[in-house]
């Protein structure tokens, strides 16, 4: 009888410890999906405008350049670069987008299919929906190269599509930007099994933040490295410089750390805020672009009526 007890406890204990490690385990996978790595109050500059460089060899995807975030420096430039992709994944770059009064970052990830990344042109097939620079078939990736720089010496998997092409190089999602929304399909795909950067890839930003030069503050939106031919990549021949900013740069008028968000972010309304930090609106510094239409209409109304 004894025996059968101390079974019986010893189930239900091990059965509690299960289910608390799948929870735990379902709300991280949750929070990843949703998270939002980092907020501040000054808009980052336009992406720059670039060449490609030319892909290393099979298996490779191109993960365009974006701005990141330093707290003591501000925005600086990570180079869009090519990496080893994981087989039958595709990668949905990260994005800005303006809410609640701060510019938040949602990071990229790996899935089986591209979700929504802000509506953001970042180029080479990236155009704001969906990837048009390639596909899976089977083990092997094929790339279009009307919107891949691939050698077919080197490279033998490609096929030719026209892709729609604009010039838009606004790089955050929100009033004032590409004010795009997350369809149906890219909503669902963001809740599919994914992965974050790859160990490179965090290799990557973190060395594009320890140069200098790759910093808005010094390159004025027009970084000397604007792409590499891999991962961490930052000497040799394959580089490429930016040819032109994408408009026209304005130092802000905060520091980096006065601009730096530091209250706490609600995980499922990254606009949501708390009180007092409502009140440090007044100081959001404006991105490196001409406000809206209608943001200036409205602005013009408002000073009709004082």
């Amino acid at each position: 009888m004894k025996r059968s007890v101390r079974r019986l406890v010893f189930g239900l204990v091990f059965g509690i410890l299960m289910l608390t490690v799948s929870v735990l385990s379902l709300s991280t996978t949750s929070s990843a999906q949703i998270g939002v790595g980092i907020s501040v109050r000054i808009g980052p500059p336009a992406l720059p405008v670039y060449a490609q460089p030319i892909c290393p060899g099979p298996g490779y995807l191109w993960t365009p350049g974006y701005w990141a975030w330093n707290d003591d420096g501000g925005y600086y430039w990570v180079p869009g670069t090519w990496v080893v992709a994981p087989v039958g994944m595709l990668w949905t770059p990260g994005y800005w987008g303006f809410a609640g009064g701060f510019y938040a970052w949602h990071p990229g990830y790996w899935g089986p299919h591209v979700g929504f990344y802000g509506g953001i042109n970042y180029g080479f097939g990236y155009g704001g929906v969906g990837f048009g620079g390639g596909e899976w078939r089977g083990g092997a990736f094929f790339y279009n190269r009307a919107v891949m720089n691939v050698n077919v010496v080197n490279v033998r998997n490609v096929y030719t599509r026209t892709v729609v092409v604009n010039n838009v190089r606004t790089s955050f999602n929100g009033p004032g930007g590409i004010e795009a929304r997350s369809t149906r399909q890219e909503e669902a795909y963001a809740r599919e099994p994914h992965t974050a950067a790859l160990a490179v890839q965090s290799q990557h930003e973190h060395a594009a933040s320890q140069n200098r030069q790759l910093f808005a503050s010094e390159n004025h939106g027009r970084p000397e490295i604007a792409a590499t031919g891999r991962a961490g990549e930052f000497n040799g021949p394959h580089l490429q410089r930016a040819s032109a900013a994408g408009e026209a740069y304005h130092s802000p008028n905060l520091s980096p750390r006065e601009a730096r968000n530091r209250g706490q972010m609600s995980r499922d309304n990254p606009g949501q805020q708390r009180q007092p930090e409502r009140a440090a609106q007044n100081r959001v510094e404006k991105p490196n672009r001409a406000p809206a239409r209608g943001e200036q209409k409205r602005g013009e109304n408002e000073r009709a009526h004082r």
